[in-house]
């Protein structure tokens, strides 16, 4: 048996035990919601709705809400100096349709009750631990471990600014009125 329901301004064709991502609807995780909106119920003989079928409903069980992946939505016109950048995360909700109901039937199936997580176990602190702290000279009594506390690092001086060399560009010619004492004994 199916079934197709409207919801959020969309259609969905659906059948029990269906995994179905909505756009978000009030309820908390672990609740029913119905859908009254049936517009066709089919199965051994098609039932069409004008719009919708009086006294058919779908119910569903919400399993989580959610947020999906970011959507960017970037505008630029060019040479204009104008952009615009915005991002988005639609909401949506996830159910399992639990029964197609006809004739003015109420949902018959509940939603169990969650369990609730335990909390995690706390590691107990070993020997190694506190000979470690020794080692470094802190006492377990800072409530500090050597899990938790971050090494010191190491920071380089700061070095002088050093002035600008001219570029070489072959070689320099000697100053004026000055002449090495090679060239001298040549001339000579």
């Amino acid at each position: 048996m199916f079934a197709v329901i409207k919801t959020g301004g969309k259609q969905y064709r659906v059948a029990a035990q269906d995994m179905l991502k909505v756009d978000r609807l009030k309820g908390e995780p672990g609740e029913i919601v119905q859908f009254g909106e049936v517009l066709v119920v089919g199965g051994d003989s098609v039932t069409l709705g004008t719009p919708t079928i009086a006294g058919a409903c779908v119910a569903a069980e919400v399993l989580e809400q959610g947020r999906g992946p970011k959507i960017i939505a970037f505008k630029k016109r060019r040479r204009k100096n104008s952009r615009r950048k915005r991002g988005h995360r639609q909401e949506f909700t996830l159910l399992r349709i639990t029964e197609i109901l006809t004739d003015g039937q109420k949902p018959s199936k509940t939603a169990p009750p969650r369990p609730k997580r335990a909390p995690a176990p706390k590691p107990a602190a070993t020997d190694d631990a506190g000979a470690k702290e020794s080692e470094t000279g802190l006492a377990a009594s800072e409530g500090t471990t050597a899990k938790t506390r971050k090494a010191p690092t190491k920071t380089k001086p700061k070095s002088k600014p050093q002035a600008k060399k001219p570029a070489a560009k072959g070689k320099q010619p000697a100053a004026k009125g000055k002449q090495s004492a090679a060239k001298g004994k040549k001339e000579k």
